[in-house]
């Protein structure tokens, strides 16, 4: 088949597994927020812009993971997307450190709401009976971002070091060395582990955002945050890598035979 035709037929796959009621709905929420802090808050045009390219970012990489993986785009995922541009709405205001000084308060308990809403979408999910690869895949990516933002956040309201980036960051350098080691790329099994360290590094952060938390606490508790991540990744990394060892040694087995 030309590959003309099967790239055509991609992009109509994907238009018409496209969400855009909900897209769209969630695009006008954010529009809403942004316009309010503009107006109210004085928040200048970049932070602004950055959020509305974020959320555009944002439904290209839904619309092509629904039609990659065959998925629709359930309940539990109208909860995330909601999620998700409240996380893009602090992202904007992250970008205003004299802003994020003054509002310390309002924007540790709105982040607080964005944190407590991770656990509504898997209830839906559960309760509905629409749990997905998808929708596992979309919470934890926007985990992952969500606690890049707030290890920004931490660092600009001095509550931590630039090292503090390290713990949102880390995500993304595994993701990148799988680009050259592709045994990185292997599945990973279930892990309560990983959840709790996870659950963890959201809290901390937190915590740590809290105007009336010291900085000795913050620095403290961020810093078991990061040594607890790095145990969790050199976990699995060393799980992967021994998985393809076996799988290379059962290969060589085979071909003895």
């Amino acid at each position: 088949m030309d590959s003309s035709l099967r790239d055509s037929s991609f992009g109509n796959k994907a238009l018409a597994r496209a969400p855009w009621p909900d897209l769209l709905l969630g695009g006008l929420a954010l529009a809403v927020l942004l316009g309010l802090s503009r107006l109210t808050l004085e928040v200048t045009i970049l932070p602004l812009a950055l959020a509305g390219l974020l959320y555009a970012g944002l439904t290209v990489l839904l619309i092509t993971g629904l039609t990659l993986s065959r998925s629709r785009f359930g309940p539990a995922d109208r909860v995330t997307l909601g999620r998700a541009v409240l996380v893009l709405f602090l992202t904007s205001l992250t970008f205003q450190p004299g802003l994020l000084q003054q509002l310390a308060w309002p924007y540790a308990l709105l982040c607080l709401a964005a944190l407590s809403m991770d656990g509504v979408d898997g209830y839906v999910a559960r309760r509905t009976g629409t749990a997905s690869d998808f929708g596992a895949r979309f919470d934890m990516e926007l985990d992952a971002f969500f606690i890049l933002m707030l290890c920004l956040a931490t660092m600009i309201l001095g509550k931590a070091g630039p090292w503090v980036l390290l713990i949102g960051l880390m995500r993304y350098g595994f993701v990148i060395a799988g680009w050259h080691w592709k045994w990185l790329n292997s599945p990973l099994p279930e892990s309560f582990r990983r959840k709790t360290v996870c659950v963890w590094q959201l809290v901390t952060l937190m915590v740590a955002l809290l105007p009336l938390t010291p900085d000795l606490l913050a620095h403290a508790t961020l810093m078991i945050a990061l040594a607890l991540l790095s145990w969790s990744f050199a976990i699995d990394i060393r799980y992967l890598y021994q998985q393809t060892r076996q799988g290379a040694h059962d290969e060589h087995s085979t071909e003895d035979r």
